[in-house]
């Protein structure tokens, strides 16, 4: 062995320690960053000497050569990656259901004062009072003052939750928008550790941003994440390239959205339509340029699937969702409850004069309104049934119209159906958010696990540095041995005697 050999081992010991002292610093400086994995040098010892050939020198045994930096590599658990992903899609989708059904509640506005409810009350109480007093034109103007404030309060909420659908799709769009973005950075990180890899690199730094990136995406649709080796000279422990596959509830994989090894990407799109005059609702999501797949048949859970149920799509020959079906509850309501009025209505002669109107196109909650000619002239209003002035019963027979059974709503009277209505939105609501506080408790149970291994801890950090600085100072003291030893050699030997 040289001479010399002992300053090159303390050199390399050097470097391995001032390498692990430059890994915590950069764990340290990225404490805060988001997605950010903790990295640790793995040292290994180096080939000792002599090593196994014919002309070896006669040695009792192998002798150490010190230490080299085998790699640097991030702490992840790709098990809890797995895990977390799961849950992130589940959260996503009850946590766009839970928003849209409290927009929902807060429209609504019930019990309140200024409900619909609370307006049928009114417009109920001032058909009774004229009943009472039949011949007062103060009366007939408040119930023609409340009648129009019903169908205003019809026209309100009809606006208001299409105006929310609007919104609702305008989020669809983003939200695919950043799903097709999201697919092309991952792929565009894809190209870039497929460059680095092959050296016998890792890139560590590309991992994290990658998996923050396949993390988001998560949210939005549900996903299964494969790795390929990006090349023959990658090291055994690289992480290689992503390939993100579309998965239903249980996991099962049906299409793929990104191949790590052709790096092709599917896009999404979501496609509307209008039928048979009903509302515009998403009739399906197409994956590249395959034909779209029916919601009810897409069953990835995330934010994605959410918004559309929210929204309003196509099942079948219907049209459904939370929205949609609110809108529809409206629209038979207000049809309903404005034929059932305008039949009664009616003098003693069967003459009659609709009380409100509405455009069937429109949608009768959207256009529901008092007749122009009766707000002009309250005194049209059809209050006697018999024709004399002091007679109220067609005035009561009006107010009990809000209580009658009525066959176009199967058999239920107005205000039971709404109330029933707000009731389901009640427990639908209780159920989403019941359902997004659960997932939300599992997904950040499993974020926490996953801090625990990857995240970076200060305490352990400081105490690496103070351990990697003595090794590093030991280490300059060996070499400072060596130093002296060399130097008694060259410069000392020789002069015994002089």
């Amino acid at each position: 062995m040289s001479t010399f050999h002992g300053l090159e081992m303390a050199r390399q010991a050097l470097s391995a320690q001032q390498s692990a002292l430059y890994t915590t610093g950069h764990n340290i400086s990225n404490a805060n960053t988001e997605g950010y994995s903790r990295q640790r040098v793995n040292f290994e010892t180096m080939s000792p000497y002599p090593s196994a050939s014919r002309n070896r020198p006669e040695m009792p045994g192998q002798m150490g050569t010190g230490v080299k930096t085998g790699s640097v590599e991030r702490i992840r658990n790709q098990f809890l990656d797995y895990q977390f992903r799961a849950e992130n899609s589940k959260s996503g989708f009850w946590t766009s259901k839970s928003e849209a059904l409290s927009r929902l509640e807060r429209l609504m506005n019930e019990p309140s004062e200024t409900g619909l409810s609370k307006t049928m009350d009114q417009f109920w109480q001032s058909l009774q009072d004229l009943s009472v007093n039949p011949g007062s034109s103060g009366e007939r103007s408040v119930v023609a003052q409340r009648g129009l404030a019903l169908a205003e309060t019809f026209n309100y909420t009809a606006d208001s939750l299409e105006s929310i659908r609007s919104d609702l799709k305008n989020e669809i769009d983003i939200t695919v928008d950043s799903a097709n973005s999201l697919l092309s950075q991952i792929n565009g990180i894809n190209e870039q550790i497929k460059e680095i890899e092959p050296h016998g690199y890792l890139a560590n730094d590309l991992y994290d941003e990658r998996d923050r990136l396949i993390d988001e995406l998560s949210g939005i649709v549900n996903i299964k994440v494969s790795y390929t080796k990006s090349g023959s000279g990658a090291l055994d422990i690289a992480d290689g390239l992503a390939t993100i596959d579309l998965v239903d509830n249980k996991g099962n994989a049906y299409t793929k959205l990104l191949d790590g090894d052709s790096a092709e990407i599917q896009k999404l799109s979501v496609a509307y339509s209008d039928k048979n005059n009903e509302r515009h609702a998403v009739t399906g999501i197409a994956i590249g340029d395959n034909d779209p797949r029916p919601i009810a048949d897409f069953q990835s859970a995330g934010s994605l699937k959410g918004t559309i149920e929210a929204y309003g799509y196509i099942y079948g020959e219907d049209v459904k969702g939370t929205y949609t079906d609110m809108l529809a509850h409206m629209d038979q309501m207000a049809e309903a409850f404005t034929k059932a009025f305008n039949e009664v209505h009616k003098d003693a002669d069967g003459n009659s004069i609709e009380f409100f109107e509405f455009d069937a196109e429109a949608g009768a909650a959207a256009s529901i309104t008092v007749n122009q000619s009766i707000i002009d002239n309250p005194g049209l209003i059809i209050a006697s049934a018999d024709g004399s002035a002091g007679n109220g019963d067609n005035a009561a027979a009006l107010a009990a119209v809000f209580d009658q059974a009525l066959e176009d709503l199967d058999g239920v009277s107005v205000k039971k159906l709404y109330e029933s209505r707000i009731g389901e939105m009640g427990v639908m609501a209780q159920e989403a958010n019941r359902m997004a506080d659960n997932t939300e408790i599992l997904r950040s149970q499993v974020e926490n696990q996953r801090l625990s291994v990857s995240a970076v801890s200060l305490d352990e950090e400081m105490s690496n540095m103070i351990k990697f600085q003595h090794a590093y100072n030991a280490a300059a003291r060996s070499m400072t041995t060596i130093d002296e030893m060399l130097d008694r050699i060259i410069n000392s030997m020789g002069l015994v005697g002089r």
